[in-house]
Parts: structure tokens; C-alpha cells; sequence
């Protein structure tokens, strides 16, 4: 089983995804581009101790930028929304 490190980057809090959270229990989270989406259920499930539902990635292309005369690439990345059940919470921050 691989640790949450290497499958779990970061979680991504924006506007969108706060809407998500409070009407559909939907987090969205950013990983690591190779993780398969039963990676990701069973990283969520094993680490917040929740029950998952669903799981929807999204593969964002990196983006073209220009560095003076150079122009160079960013990487590109990968989201993972994760439902899970009614009910349940995932508290991302703890102590604040």
C-alpha cells in the first residue's frame, strides 16, 4: 500500500470547492499524476477515516510561460475530487 505522502499532494481550497464541501460533501485534492483514482480512495479512506463514495481526477496541462526571450512549460497536474458520505467531515485543519 503506498503512504498518503506519495499519493496526496496538497488539498485545494478555493471558492469553488468550498461550495463543493458544504452542499454535496465533495473535496477536492490535489496528487500526484500517476495515482489511480482506487489509490486515491484508499489514501482518503485509510487517513480522514471516512467512507468514500466517488472519485472524479481531472488532468490540468502545464502552461506555457515566458521567461524573458525563453519560453518554457510548467508541469502539468492532476485533481481528485473525492464524495463521500452524508454526515461525515473531513477536517483539514486541525488546531487552527
Amino acid at each position: 500500500m503506498k503512504r498518503i505522502s506519495d499519493v496526496i499532494v496538497k488539498p485545494l481550497l478555493t471558492e469553488k470547492t468550498s461550495e463543493l464541501t458544504d452542499h454535496m460533501s465533495r473535496y477536492c485534492f490535489l496528487v500526484n499524476p500517476k495515482t489511480s483514482k482506487y489509490d486515491v480512495k484508499n489514501a482518503v479512506e485509510n487517513y480522514f477515516n471516512v467512507k468514500v463514495l466517488k472519485v472524479t481526477t481531472a488532468t490540468l496541462p502545464g502552461k506555457v510561460k515566458r521567461s524573458g526571450r525563453a519560453f518554457k512549460k510548467t508541469s502539468s497536474k492532476k485533481k481528485a475530487y473525492v464524495q463521500i458520505d452524508q454526515g461525515q467531515k473531513i477536517e483539514l485543519f486541525k488546531g487552527i
